[in-house]
C-alpha cells in the first residue's frame, strides 16, 4: 500500500496534465460537429503547407539530430580526458541550455537577417557587395542551414549533458585492460565505450529527436511562414484560422511520428540483457 501512496501524486499528475489532454485531443482530431470523422484529417492533407511541413520537419531532424549527436560524443570524450577546469568547460558549454528556443532564435535572426552581423563580416571582408537575403523563400537552403545551425547551437548542450552522465559512469576496467594488450584511442572507443554508452546514447537520441519533431519558436523566429514545419501549421490552425480540429489532427501526427521514431530507436539501439545486468 505505501509504494502505491507515494507514486499516487506523479499518477495524478500524469492523469490530470497528460492523458486526460491527450485523450480529448484524440478524440478532437476525430470529430466533427460532434460526428466521428476523418475529415480533419483530408482537411490536413489538403493544406497547401502540408506536404512542406512534412518535409521541412524531418530534413532539420535528419540533419541537426545527427550532426548533434556527432557533437556531443566528441564534446564529451574531450571532457573524459580533461585533467583541470572540467566542470567550467561543461558550464560553458551548457550555457544554451539556459536559453529559451524563442531568445536562441532571435539571437540567430539578428545574425543571419539582411542587415545582420554575417552579412556585415562578409562585406568587410570583401566577400559580398551588399545585404545578401539568407532567410527569402528564394534561398530555401540558406534557409535550411541557417535554421538548422541554430538548433545545433541550442540543443547540442541536451545531448551532451546525457552523454557526460553516461560516460561518467562506465567502468574504468575495460579501458585498463585495453591498455594492458595496447589498444588504439580509436579502438578503445569503437569497441568499448560505444558499445557501453548504446542506452545512453538511445536515450539522449530519444529525447532529442522527439523535441526536435516538436520544434517551433526557433524555426517561427528565423523562417516564419517561409519554413513551415508541423508544429507551425498547427498553431497555425488553432490560432489563425481558428479550426481546432485540424490543429489537434496535426497534434495527433506529430504524436504517431514521435511514437514510430521511439520505436525505432528502441528497435535499432537495443542492448542486451547481460549486458544490462
Amino acid at each position: 500500500m505505501a509504494p502505491l501512496l507515494l507514486i499516487a501524486p506523479c499518477l495524478l499528475f500524469l492523469g490530470v496534465l497528460f492523458l486526460i489532454p491527450l485523450v480529448q485531443t484524440i478524440a478532437l482530431a476525430f470529430q466533427v460537429h460532434g460526428a466521428w470523422s476523418l475529415e480533419n484529417f483530408n482537411t490536413m492533407s489538403g493544406d497547401l503547407n502540408f506536404h512542406d511541413a512534412i518535409v521541412d520537419t524531418f530534413a532539420i531532424v535528419a540533419i541537426a539530430v545527427p550532426l548533434q549527436l556527432v557533437l556531443a560524443l566528441a564534446m564529451a570524450m574531450m571532457l573524459r580526458g580533461l585533467r583541470r577546469g572540467r566542470d567550467i568547460v561543461l558550464w560553458i558549454w551548457s550555457i544554451p541550455l539556459g536559453i529559451s528556443d524563442l531568445a536562441a532564435g532571435l539571437v540567430w535572426l539578428a545574425i543571419l537577417t539582411d542587415q545582420g552581423f554575417l552579412n556585415t563580416i562578409l562585406f568587410h571582408l570583401g566577400v559580398v557587395s551588399g545585404p545578401v537575403s539568407w532567410l527569402s523563400y528564394e534561398t530555401p537552403t540558406a534557409l535550411l542551414i541557417g535554421i538548422a545551425v541554430a538548433e545545433l547551437w541550442r540543443a547540442t548542450a541536451i545531448v551532451l549533458v546525457i552523454l557526460v552522465s553516461g560516460v561518467q559512469m562506465l567502468p574504468k576496467e575495460y579501458n585498463e585492460a585495453a591498455d594492458v594488450f595496447g589498444a588504439s584511442p580509436w579502438t578503445r572507443f569503437t569497441r568499448i565505450t560505444l558499445p557501453l554508452l548504446k542506452p545512453t546514447i538511445q536515450t539522449a537520441l530519444i529525447l532529442r529527436t522527439v523535441l526536435a519533431f516538436e520544434m517551433f519558436a526557433i524555426v517561427q523566429a528565423i523562417g516564419g511562414r517561409n519554413f513551415p514545419v508541423i508544429v507551425g501549421e498547427a498553431f497555425t490552425w488553432q490560432y489563425t484560422n481558428q479550426d481546432f480540429g485540424v490543429a489537434a489532427a496535426y497534434a495527433v501526427v506529430i504524436m504517431l511520428i514521435s511514437l514510430g521514431a521511439t520505436l525505432v530507436y528502441l528497435r535499432v539501439l537495443r542492448t542486451p540483457r547481460e549486458q544490462l545486468g
